[in-house]
């Protein structure tokens, strides 16, 4: 798919994508009554303990993936489960990426893609190095040049939009970390 094709379907996967949280984490989070639940197992079913607060990340997730190209939605996505060791979202993610038509080559590189830089424009590596300073914030905050890199190659509206993907993303990764999401489990078609 080229970007023109992927910006033509963008409303309609923005609003697909992020319900795709919410349907995943109803499927796979069936925990029984909260407890801490066999290993392996959810322990919790946010969406029913939580609903007003699922409902409201939900819509910020919706409202961030606003005007954004969907290849480069799944890239941050993809990135920041990988820093954040979340399984269950980058199975989810590296999923939807295909399905959105990326290559397994660009698949297989995002967690190297400093080292494999050919395989990303400019704009996406800058969204990547973003995301990692954003999702590694406690590590030393956002670096000046990594923060002027990414608005160099975003105009405010749209950098605005990738800073709250990459907020909503790591949020997700909490979640399904903290409820012990299995990957795999995603049964959205």
């Amino acid at each position: 798919m080229n970007t023109a094709d992927a910006m033509n379907t963008a409303d309609a996967m923005n609003t697909a994508n992020a319900a795709a949280h919410t349907a995943g984490a109803v499927i796979a989070g069936g925990g029984a009554g909260g407890g801490a639940g066999a290993p392996g197992t959810p322990r919790l079913d946010f969406a029913k303990a939580a609903p007003k607060a699922f409902r409201a990340l939900i819509g910020f997730d919706a409202a961030a993936r606003e005007g954004l190209d969907p290849a480069l939605v799944e890239l941050i996505q993809i990135r920041a489960s990988h820093l954040n060791h979340c399984a269950y979202c980058l199975h989810m993610h590296t999923n939807d990426a295909r399905k959105a038509g990326e290559s397994e080559d660009r698949l297989h590189m995002v967690a190297v893609w400093r080292e494999a830089r050919h395989f990303f424009a400019p704009k996406e590596q800058a969204a990547l190095a973003l995301t990692e300073a954003v999702t590694l914030v406690a590590g030393g905050g956002v670096p000046d040049d990594v923060y002027a890199e990414a608005a160099a190659h975003f105009g405010d509206q749209e950098l605005a939009h990738v800073l709250a993907l990459i907020f909503t993303i790591n949020t997700w990764n909490r979640v399904a970390l903290s409820t012990a999401k299995v990957a795999g489990t995603d049964t959205r078609v």
